[in-house]
């Protein structure tokens, strides 16, 4: 089972994309500067944060519509990844996933998106077998420029899609703010070809603030809060759409610095988050019975981290404590009869603990290990009495109450010869269920239309990781190549129950959340980068993907051959790129988990941008085609092979000053 598996890794190494450096923080976006080296989205500071994520290096996106795609990371989806907001835990208040954590920040307020690849997550994460996303927002920060301020404003053809964003921030040697407010309007957009994908509009509007006092010359208190509502969102993919998305996320925290001392600072950060979120599908036609669906998720929590340095070590301690609750229930209006009600989420409360290391020490000029490491304790229970009693039905020696523990260690070794970079790494971790995945009741998935019952009986799932990677950089030429491959335990996925009748209408049948023996996941890419001329360079990706379940059968989702290629040429203050990329005909799809064959596609992008700078003023315009020859195509990815844009056409000017 195992030979293929090693035999592809061989015949086909993974890249980092963006770096040189070739650890385990594999990619960092930053959003608001143009720090060399660094990557954003090409639409510049409008483009949104699922535009920002597409940019990084072993990221994928599973799209439902326009709006809130979902990040993959390792082809590996949510449950298994961890995503936060500047350390901050967000949990998503949707049974069907369509409010991803990402989904609740806006361009404006965002500075760099951290990726870790694998187990060595940052402090905070917690059950980030496929990696960690950190959302870090951007600070006006202490000494800077005493004033700026920044508009923005674009428009994309296609859907009619209206960004409009305004922010401003002042700075002091002991104070600092910065505020501002961004909105988003889109129409249905038209595919490959014209016609017109009902169901794809969205709107939304998201205002932030970012406060700091220096209360002495080493101590700082900070604040952020974030308020963002999206509305009339259209989800083409699913059998129902939202009619509201609120979220209200606020944090304040401390942190001192140490002078001459081998700790070097001390920060302390407690927080909180409520999300809202109300599907329905008034507005869809032929509804045989509508329905209302909305869920909440409220957390609040606090993380302490310590950093402390000597000559050959750089050490991070972190205790980290969250409580949230996360409920959701439907009600279902036949026609002359009377409203049925059920509780799909069962106000579920987790209260999770846990403590982390991490240790970067300099062995030679020439080596380096990195060690890190987490132990977690987990308690849950089930508050609302209906969900718990309708599970017991299933399930009739269930508890209402839940312990379990989970961990993660991973080490690396880095060696750097000269003009190359050779990284060997490896990893153990595990993960509680998910609340879906242990107490989910009847929820309905329309990607393989079966209804889903979660198993409270499901044990922690755990991964073995190795990686490894290498890289040769010298003045004009970058290549660059890395793999890594999850050998699961327990690995868990929803099997069909022949015993159990479907509740939603037209549904397959019913599917409750198993443990496998095992499975296993391995990724790998490539990467060239070549300065042909000062003014002129090209870039090429290849990546590939392969997931098997204990029986040796394709796992869905998993990303096929997919490739990018692209030129890019400089002539004064313009900047001028040209792509083409697609992906090959899936050979490893899963028709046992009704996964759908994705025909190869080819599309080309273009992509300019100009910068005028007059003093403090700047002004950017940005033009681009995405899809230049409107090609019909579904990517892997795009739930339902639901179609991608056609041709689009976009503009965007940044006036900052």
């Amino acid at each position: 089972m195992l030979t293929p598996i090693f035999l592809s890794i061989i015949n086909c190494l993974s890249v980092n994309s963006d770096t040189i450096l070739l650890s385990h923080n594999l990619d960092e976006v930053v959003i608001s500067s143009s720090t060399p080296g660094k990557k954003r989205s090409l639409k510049g500071s409008v483009a949104s944060i699922d535009e920002h994520l597409r940019e990084l290096s072993h990221v994928e996106l599973i799209r439902r519509g326009s709006y809130a795609w979902e990040p993959v990371v390792n082809n590996m989806q949510t449950e298994r990844l961890s995503v936060t907001i500047d350390g901050m835990k967000i949990f998503y208040a949707c049974t069907d996933k369509m409010d991803p954590v990402t989904s609740y920040v806006e361009s404006g307020n965002l500075q760099t998106i951290n990726l870790n690849s694998g187990l060595a997550g940052n402090p905070q994460s917690t059950g980030n077998i496929g990696g960690s996303l950190d959302l870090r927002l951007r600070r006006a920060g202490f000494d800077a420029e005493p004033w700026r301020s920044n508009i923005s404003v674009g428009h994309e053809l296609n859907g009619h899609l209206q960004v409009y964003g305004a922010d401003v921030a002042i700075s002091r040697s002991n104070v600092y703010a910065n505020t501002g407010v961004f909105f988003r309007h889109a129409n249905n957009y038209k595919t490959g070809g014209g016609d017109e994908l009902e169901f794809s509009q969205f709107q939304k509007v998201n205002t932030f603030c970012n406060l700091g006092f220096r209360s002495s010359e080493n101590s700082v208190v900070e604040g952020s809060f974030i308020y963002d509502c999206a509305t009339n969102v259209g989800y083409p993919a699913l059998a129902m759409d939202v009619a509201k998305a609120e979220a209200i996320i606020a944090a304040i925290s401390y942190k001192h610095t140490y002078n001459n001392s081998f700790i070097t600072s001390w920060e302390t950060k407690v927080y909180a988050n409520r999300l809202i979120h109300n599907m329905d599908d008034t507005h869809r036609h032929n509804v045989v019975m509508h329905m209302d669906m909305p869920g909440s998720s409220k957390t609040a929590g606090i993380y302490s981290l310590l950093n402390a340095m000597s000559a050959r070590h750089t050490l991070r301690f972190n205790f980290d404590m969250y409580y949230n609750r996360l409920f959701a229930d439907m009600t279902m209006y036949p026609d002359e009869a009377t409203p049925m009600y059920m509780v799909t989420w069962p106000d579920v409360g987790s209260l999770c603990g846990g403590l982390s290391f991490a240790d970067d020490i300099i062995i030679t000029d020439k080596l380096n290990l990195g060690m890190s490491g987490k132990i977690a304790i987990q308690h849950q229970r089930l508050n609302n009495d209906e969900g718990y009693n309708a599970q017991k039905v299933f399930f009739p020696h269930m508890l209402n109450s839940y312990k379990q523990l989970t961990g993660r260690m991973a080490a690396h070794v880095t060696w750097s010869p000269n003009l190359w970079q050779i990284s060997l790494g490896s990893g153990w971790g595990s993960r509680a269920p998910s609340v879906t995945e242990a107490y989910g009741y009847y929820l309905n998935n329309t990607f393989d239309r079966f209804d889903y019952i979660g198993n409270p009986h499901l044990h922690n799932e755990s991964a073995i990781e190795a990686n490894a990677a290498i890289a040769f950089r010298n003045n004009r030429l970058t290549i660059s190549a890395d793999a890594n491959i999850f050998l699961f335990s327990n690995y868990i996925i929803g099997r069909e129950e022949s015993r159990l009748s479907a509740m939603t209408i037209g549904a397959t049948g019913v599917k409750v959340y198993r443990n496998l023996a095992n499975a296993q996941i391995i990724n790998s890419s490539l990467n060239a980068e070549w300065r042909i001329l000062r003014s002129l360079s090209w870039n090429a990706k290849l990546s590939y993907g392969i997931g098997r379940d204990d029986e040796g059968d394709p796992l869905p989702l998993i990303a096929p051959l997919e490739y990018q290629s692209s030129i890019a040429l400089t002539i004064g203050k313009t900047r001028t790129l040209f792509t083409a990329l697609g992906a090959a005909k899936q050979t490893n799809y899963a028709p046992k988990y009704a996964e759908v064959q994705t025909p190869a596609y080819f599309i080309v992008n273009m992509n300019s941008e100009y910068t005028k700078r007059l003093g403090r003023h700047s002004i950017t315009l940005t033009i681009g085609i995405e899809n230049l020859l409107d090609r019909n195509y579904s990517t892997y990815s795009d739930w339902n092979n639901i179609p991608q844009k056609g041709r689009n056409l976009y503009a965007n000017v940044n006036w900052t000053w």
